[in-house]
């Protein structure tokens, strides 16, 4: 399924794959990060995991944004983000 997602002919504008490591055997992350990269010259791709194995494959491409969460007494944050940095958020009435 994810072959056939990451290569299909008419790819949406935004692909969101969580843990897409699972059941699969680890050998076969690097490949995955390779579809994922190709994938992502032609759509916007986020994935969510804690493969170590498939994120050092994804960020040897120069164009991957990482984004590392971590959890401190109970609330996550993103690595290396000061309280300042956060965006401002405005709720709709």
């Amino acid at each position: 399924m994810l072959v056939a997602a990451l290569l299909t002919p008419r790819p949406p504008t935004l692909m969101v794959l969580n843990e897409p490591e699972t059941s699969l055997h680890p050998d076969l992350l690097p490949a995955l990060a390779r579809l994922i990269i190709r994938a992502s010259a032609q759509c916007q791709v986020w994935v969510v995991s804690h493969a170590r194995r498939l994120i050092s494959a994804l960020q040897e491409d120069p164009d991957c944004n990482c984004i590392v969460l971590e959890k401190n007494l109970g609330q996550t944050g993103i690595v290396g983000q000061r309280m300042l940095d956060e965006p401002a958020w405005y709720w709709p009435d």
